[in-house]
C-alpha cells in the first residue's frame, strides 16, 4: 500500500526538486511534471513528482494525515496499557 503525503518544492536544480515533509528533506525527480515551481505541493512516487496540488488540498491532507497518526499512537498506548 502506498500513502500519498503531500511534498512542498523548496528547491529545483536542473531537473530534480528537493522536497520538504515535516521538516524531513528528500530529492525528487520532476520529469514527469512540466510546471513544477518552488513552492508547489505535489505528490511523489518512487521518486518522481507525479502531480501538483494546490495548496489549500495539500495543508488539508497533511492535517488529516496527521490526525489519523495521532489517532493510531493513542489506541497503540491503550493497547500497551
Amino acid at each position: 500500500m502506498c500513502l500519498a503525503i503531500p511534498s512542498k518544492i523548496v528547491s529545483i536544480d536542473n531537473q530534480m526538486a528537493t522536497i520538504d515533509v515535516d521538516g524531513v528533506r528528500r530529492q525528487a525527480s520532476l520529469m514527469l511534471l512540466e510546471d513544477a515551481r518552488v513552492g508547489d505541493y505535489v505528490i511523489v512516487h518512487a521518486g518522481f513528482a507525479i502531480q501538483k496540488l494546490d495548496e489549500a488540498t495539500a495543508l488539508e491532507s497533511i492535517r488529516l494525515l496527521r490526525q489519523a497518526a495521532g489517532l493510531a499512537e493513542s489506541s497503540k498506548s491503550r493497547k500497551q496499557d
